[in-house]
C-alpha cells in the first residue's frame, strides 16, 4: 500500500505540477490576449490617426491644386499685362517720336511765320509810306489846284 500512496502522491505531485503549469501558460495567454487586445486598441487608434491624416493630406492637396491654379490664372494675367505693357510702351515712344517732329515742325513754322510777320510789318510801313507821300502828294496837288484856280481867276 505505500507504493500505492506514493504512486498516488507522485501521481498528485505530477497533477499538481501540471495545474502549475496550466495556470503559468493560462497566465501567460491572459497577458497575452491583453497585449494582443492592447494591440488591436493601438492599431486601431493608429488606423483613426492615418484616416484623419489622410483627410488631411487630402484637403492640403484639394488646397494646393485651387492655389495652383489660382496662380496660373494670375501668372496668365500677369503675362497679358506685361504684354500690354510692352504695347503701350512701343506706343509711348512712338507718340514721342511724333510730338518731336511735331514740335521741330511747330518750331521751323513759327520761325517762318516769325520771318513773315516781320516781312509783313515792314510792307505795312512801306505802304504807310507810300499813303503818307499819297496823302502829301494829294495834299500838294490840291494847293496846286487852289493856286491854279487863284491864279485863273
Amino acid at each position: 500500500m505505500d507504493a500505492i500512496r506514493k504512486k498516488m502522491k507522485s501521481l498528485k505531485d505530477e497533477t499538481d505540477g501540471l495545474y502549475a503549469i496550466i495556470n503559468k501558460f493560462e497566465e501567460e495567454t491572459n497577458e497575452a490576449n491583453k497585449r494582443c487586445d492592447q494591440a488591436d486598441c493601438d492599431i486601431r487608434d493608429f488606423g483613426k490617426k492615418v484616416h484623419n491624416f489622410e483627410i488631411a493630406f487630402e484637403d492640403t492637396l484639394d488646397k494646393v491644386n485651387k492655389a495652383n491654379e489660382g496662380f496660373e490664372e494670375k501668372d496668365k494675367l500677369h503675362r497679358e499685362e506685361e504684354s500690354n505693357i510692352s504695347a503701350l510702351t512701343r506706343r509711348i515712344m512712338l507718340m514721342e517720336e511724333e510730338a518731336k517732329k511735331a514740335e521741330t515742325t511747330l518750331a521751323n513754322t513759327v520761325t517762318k511765320l516769325a520771318m513773315s510777320s516781320k516781312e509783313a510789318d515792314e510792307a505795312l510801313k512801306k505802304v504807310k509810306v507810300v499813303e503818307s507821300k499819297c496823302m502829301n502828294n494829294e495834299v500838294s496837288l490840291e494847293e496846286l489846284d487852289k493856286n491854279q484856280r487863284l491864279t485863273s481867276k
